[in-house]
This record gives C-alpha cells, structure tokens and sequence, in this order.
C-alpha cells in the first residue's frame, strides 16, 4: 500500500514526534514436534504459551519475528524481547527472522512454522533443521493483511520456496468454487510437495536447475498461464526472491493490465543479502517492488 501523503498540519509537520508503533505482541513457543516436508523444508510445529493472549488476524497470511538471542548471554526460556530490544547494548541485541505462520490452530493451541533451510548459515533455517521438542522460542506477532477475495472470477498463486507457506494458508480459504492456477518455483523435482489446491485450480510446479541463463523460471511459467482475457475480477498473489518479483510487474501490470489493488505483491528475500542488509535496501530504490 503506498503512503499517504502527510499532511502539513500533522503533529510530524508541527514538530510533535509522531506516535509510536503499538508494540506487537511477544508469543512464547515451545517445539512439539518437527517434520521434513521436502529436503530443503522443514515444518515445526510449536505449541504457544497463554494462548488465550494470542492475538489473532483475519489474514490467512500470518508473519511472526522469530527472535534469536546470543546464547552467551544465557537467558533461559523465553526472555522478554522489547525489555531485552531497548536495555542491550547493540553488539547483543537479539536477531529478527520474518517468518510465516503455514496455521494458527487455537483450539490445540499451537502454530506450523514452515521454513526453508538452505545450508547450515543463518539462524531460521539451522533452527527448524535442528528443532527438537521441548525446545522454546520467542516470536513476535502476528501481522499480515492481505485476505483473498472468494468471489475473485480467476485467481492466480506464484511464489518460490519462501511463499509456498503462505500461498498454502491462502488456498485453504478458497471456496470450492474457485478457479485460477497455482505457479510454484523450487530448485527441482525432489523439492516438491503437497500443497492441496481448490478442485477448480490447477498446480504446476517449475524448476530452477533447467531454467535458461538469464531468465526465471517462475516469470516465465506465470507468462504461460492461462490467463482469461480481460483483468476483471482477477485477483493474484505474487510473492518470493526480490528481483524474480520485480521482472513479474510487467507481466501483471504491463501486460494484463491489472490494477494495484488486484494484488498482493512482495519480495520475501534478496539473493545474496542478509536478513539486515535485505530489510535495510527496502528503503532504499534497489529494494523497491
């Protein structure tokens, strides 16, 4: 959603600070069980703590922080985050990793994590290869707002790796009748996985190891579409790697011509950056979608 404009008689223009941010929510987790849903994804399913403060979203596509503290520190289970955020030094401050809730289940009082692990860096991905039950976790959350019309003529889902647990959580509110297809990217065939889909959608799968020098497979598959032949009452989720992203928009806008609040476009990761360095570069030209 882009900005609104600031008006000059706001208390930024009058000199005022603007007001804080409400303060998301911390939720304490504790690893129930881990399962491996391809080689390089691995769901963990995490019970909350208090689940009766757990306070939930109407968007199927839930993102918490999981927080990582130094482990020199020794802080135990669970230690308090916007306590630990303001009274450490930088050199100890805790590591934010954006991450989507695949489900929120209250009645059993627990969230699915899906995480893709690519190596042993990082700290999400080692986590969930690596988490064992009775572990804990901090996160912070739950944000989101996208929620995906039912009544949408067309729909159409692409992602990589990263956006197949949201993509998943947005497709389990569908209606039976819905129609449109599903364009996932990984790294090959061994990666896929079961991702149930409408019985009016289609699922296909693209490949990056056979994706031609200088294209993307994802870009690609999504001009092969079956696209309908007018934009009305289209709706299309487009998330994953940042610069596969931006080579989508002329697809979608240019070349469809759908308008911007036909969809839910965003860039999860930058190739080659850090969490920081990724999140940093969206306020700068380089990281905008």
């Amino acid at each position: 959603m882009p900005n609104s404009p600031v008006s000059p008689t706001n208390d930024t223009a009058a000199g005022k600070p603007a007001a804080a941010r409400p303060r998301k929510a911390q939720i304490n987790l504790t690893v129930r069980q881990r399962l491996e849903l391809s080689p390089t994804m691995v769901r963990v399913v995490a019970g909350i703590g208090e689940p009766e403060s757990f306070e939930d979203i109407a968007a199927p596509e839930k993102y918490v922080k999981l927080v990582f503290f130094d482990p020199a520190l020794g802080l135990g289970e669970h230690p308090d985050y916007w306590e630990l955020k303001e009274s450490l030094p930088p050199e100890q401050q805790p590591v934010t990793r954006h991450m989507t809730l695949r489900k929120v289940d209250l009645d059993r009082a627990e969230v699915w994590i899906d995480v893709a692990t690519h190596g042993d860096t990082g700290y999400a991905g080692p986590w969930a290869a690596n988490a064992q039950p009775g572990d804990t976790i901090v996160a912070v959350g739950p944000g989101g707002r996208w929620i995906p019309r039912d009544d949408a003529a067309w729909s159409l889902f692409v992602g990589d790796d990263t956006a197949i647990p949201a993509i998943a959580a947005n497709l389990e509110t569908l209606p039976a009748h819905a129609v449109g297809e599903v364009i996932l990217e990984v790294e090959g065939p061994e990666h896929e996985q079961e991702v149930p889909v409408p019985p009016g959608m289609t699922l296909r799968w693209c490949h990056r190891s056979t994706q031609d020098p200088g294209t993307r497979a994802l870009v690609e598959a999504v001009k092969t579409a079956g696209w309908p032949g007018s934009p009305e009452g289209l709706q299309v989720f487009a998330h994953g790697e940042r610069e596969t992203i931006k080579m989508l928009r002329p697809v979608l806008f240019d070349q469809h011509e759908l308008s911007r609040d036909q969809v839910s476009i965003s860039g999860y990761w930058a190739q080659g950056r850090t969490e920081e360095v990724f999140q940093a570069e969206k306020r700068t030209p380089i990281g905008q979608i």
